[in-house]
């Protein structure tokens, strides 16, 4: 999907699709934690689909539950939600500035004249 580093740099347009298919990835990974917390929160919490998809969001933007969990099965559902919340956010970060990092990586390169492999 990159070029190599004794490649030239791609064009900016090249270097824009691939940012906006780095943050498609990235939303369809938001959409789909999202989606997995509501149900979630729906099944395990009994909570409207509002209410738990809120639940979800919050969690997974690291701000924490709003509503308070009553049965043992929500609870772990939510232990284990938060981790991987914690891991997706750090996931959609790195997938969001790989193109960012390898095109600076790479005019690093070119311009420091690093031919060396």
């Amino acid at each position: 999907m990159y070029e190599h580093r004794r490649a030239p740099l791609a064009p900016q347009r090249v270097f824009l699709l691939r940012l906006a298919a780095n943050t498609a990835i990235a939303l369809a990974i938001i959409a789909g934690s999202l989606a997995v917390g509501a149900a979630g929160y729906h099944g395990f919490e009994d909570l409207p689909w509002i209410d738990a998809t809120l639940n979800a969001a919050m969690i997974l933007g690291g701000m924490g539950p709003v509503d308070p969990l009553h049965t043992d099965a929500g609870k772990v559902f939510a232990s284990c939600y938060a981790i991987y919340c914690g891991v997706a956010l750090l996931t959609i970060v790195a997938v969001l500035l790989a193109p960012v990092y390898h095109r600076f990586i790479h005019r690093f390169h070119l311009v420091s004249g690093s031919g060396r492999d």
